[in-house]
């Protein structure tokens, strides 16, 4: 049989929200000036049963990283506790019925669905790419391993390791390749809701875990606070005086109207020792981190705290086999579930994919977007299509990024959070210039990425991805030449250009970041290795490449109960390697 063969004007691989509303913004622009909606298409690898919008959805980030705008920018303009986000950001988070954090996650597929529906969006999940075609530099088609053939004319990758834009040849870097650590990745989370455990129950438990441990003289709750310090008695005073803060008062949790930040190690320090394993990602391999939490009801909670230690390789891996949790993964799991329920949980549900935060980032865009660009602003308030706040945040840290700061003479790596403006012109790639990569896999170089990864960012860049793609195809010209001054323009036209408030930090802020960004990517391989490339055919089909217990019993807290995996070691497991062809590895 001939294989099917289906032609799109916008074509969307990778079901992430930014993705899913670039297309949605695309076809609102084309039908905006044209009266009709373009035919459009977004394919995914995960299952759609389970939902649409990728680690938000099926990853279950139900606890949203806003953007962060200082109290004094705030009040100087009179904005909302979270700036102005995109336009279309703020339609989605109405249609979801977000408060201010927590994002229900079959709620936010349904808006999502809804959304796509009403511009004409046809959608496809479970695929495996097995090969692209172009013509020349411009990216023609999607062949899908069930041999069926999408024809496309503008492409969007929303993936997090870029592996649209990786098939189609755009060169990538490995994990913090920028920063001279190639093999090197930030923590891969799967989250997890409890059903049954009340705010106030969690806050009860907490407290008296808070008295216990940063009383030195309870013997049994200091060796309960060992055994998570891994017998390390300086690393055990370190998670003891956690326990209180700069005034000596408990770290208690903070709760908000929607969601839940914790503050201290002390349900950290519990769990691990039940577990019998050290509170360190490193040498664990998986540690419950201090959670992000969404309330999403009385008595249901999403936790942001399961953390799993993954290098380049196997992040790659992870997001090539649709962020599907490992065996290692979900047995760990399974004691997380064992010691929740032990503090009271009726039921402890993981989610079915993970939340992976980072998989390298693709090198060949229009203009690459460093940490100290984001700290000077990044971009002029009059091409900005609007301003996004957040802190360079490495949760799990960057193996090896102390080590070469330091023998590059630099001691201080913390860095003022940026609060900068937004364009689109580091997520255009150039070498195939009708793709655009909206993602943390975008041209992000140095530190950039630990704060460019976030959605509400990436739904700003796809908002005016989407508008360009349709100013692209109806001016005859390639993605890459549409400039932000036009997308902006079309903001400003149709009312949706929010307030535009970056703020560059001090000259000495930035020429700090800028040095150490400088320092550690100064032997920087750019290319990406050839014997890895992925399969390209041309417009003929001819390949051009290879093919690609119980820690809590009452109110006294009886010791936690040790758990030994199954060969007798406390430890904790990391990530298993998947292999997959046709990835820049």
């Amino acid at each position: 049989m001939p294989p099917v063969i289906r032609t799109y004007d916008f074509i969307g691989f990778g079901d992430e929200v930014p993705g899913i509303l670039a297309l949605v913004s695309a076809a609102r622009e084309h039908r905006r000036q044209t009266g009709r909606f373009p035919r459009s298409l977004l394919i995914f690898k995960g299952n759609g049963q389970l939902g649409v919008g990728g680690h938000l959805v099926r990853g279950g980030l139900s606890y949203l990283d806003r953007s962060h705008v200082p109290l004094e920018v705030r009040q100087s303009l009179g904005l909302p506790s979270f700036g102005e986000p995109a336009a279309i950001y703020q339609e989605f988070l109405d249609r979801s019925g977000v408060d201010a954090i927590a994002l229900d996650p079959q709620k936010a597929s349904a808006a999502l669905r809804s959304m796509m529906a009403e511009v004409n969006v046809d959608t496809l999940g479970g695929v495996e790419i097995a090969a692209v075609q172009k013509e020349g530099d411009r990216l023609t088609a999607i062949e899908l391993t069930k041999g069926e053939i999408y024809l496309g004319k503008q492409f969007i990758d929303a993936t997090v390791n870029a592996e649209l834009a990786q098939f189609a040849g755009v060169r990538k870097f490995r994990g913090f390749e920028s920063l001279g650590l190639p093999d090197s990745e930030l923590s891969v989370t799967l989250t997890f809701e409890t059903l049954g455990l009340r705010v106030q129950q969690l806050q009860a438990i907490e407290s008296i875990y808070l008295q216990r441990f940063s009383n030195p003289n309870d013997t049994e709750a200091q060796g309960w606070l060992n055994i998570a310090a891994g017998r390390d008695a300086a690393y055990a005073k370190q998670l003891r005086q956690d326990m209180t803060d700069a005034q000596g008062n408990l770290k208690t949790m903070i709760v908000g109207r929607d969601y839940i930040d914790v503050r201290s190690k002390a349900l950290s320090i519990a769990y691990h020792s039940f577990r019998g394993t050290k509170l360190a990602l490193a040498a664990s391999g998986a540690i419950l981190d201090n959670a992000n939490i969404a309330i999403l009801g009385s008595s249901r909670l999403s936790w942001n705290a399961l953390l799993f230690d993954v290098n380049a390789t196997e992040a790659e891996d992870l997001a090539r086999s649709a962020a599907r949790p490992t065996p290692e993964m979900l047995r760990e799991m399974a004691l997380v579930q064992q010691w929740f329920q032990s503090l009271g949980a009726s039921a402890v549900k993981p989610s079915p994919e993970l939340y992976i935060r980072h998989a390298g980032n693709v090198a060949e865009v229009v203009n690459p977007l460093s940490g100290a660009d984001m700290l000077t602003g990044a971009l002029p308030a009059n091409r900005a299509l609007g301003t996004f706040g957040y802190a360079f945040d490495i949760r799990g840290g960057i193996a090896g990024i102390e080590r070469n700061a330091n023998a590059n003479g630099i001691r201080d790596l913390r860095f003022k959070p940026p609060l900068f403006n937004i364009g689109i012109q580091h997520s255009l790639c150039t070498t195939v210039p009708n793709l655009a990569v909206i993602s943390p896999g975008s041209g992000f170089t140095g530190y950039a990425s630990s704060a460019g990864r976030i959605v509400e960012f990436n739904v700003g860049v796809g908002q005016g991805v989407g508008i360009a793609c349709s100013l692209a195809l109806l001016s005859g010209r390639s993605l890459a030449a549409i400039a932000d001054t036009e997308v902006r323009q079309v903001l400003a036209d149709t009312d949706r250009l929010p307030r535009i408030y970056g703020r560059g930090a001090n000259q000495f802020e930035v020429a700090r970041l800028a040095d150490f960004e400088q320092k550690l990517g100064d032997d920087v391989l750019i290319a990406t290795r050839p014997d890895a490339s992925p399969a390209v055919r041309s417009a003929a089909g001819s390949a051009a490449g290879s093919t690609a217990g119980s820690a809590v019993r009452s109110a006294t807290l009886m010791p936690p109960v040790m758990i030994q995996d199954e060969v007798g070691r406390r430890s904790a497991p990391r990530a298993s390697r998947v292999s997959r062809t046709g990835r820049a590895s």
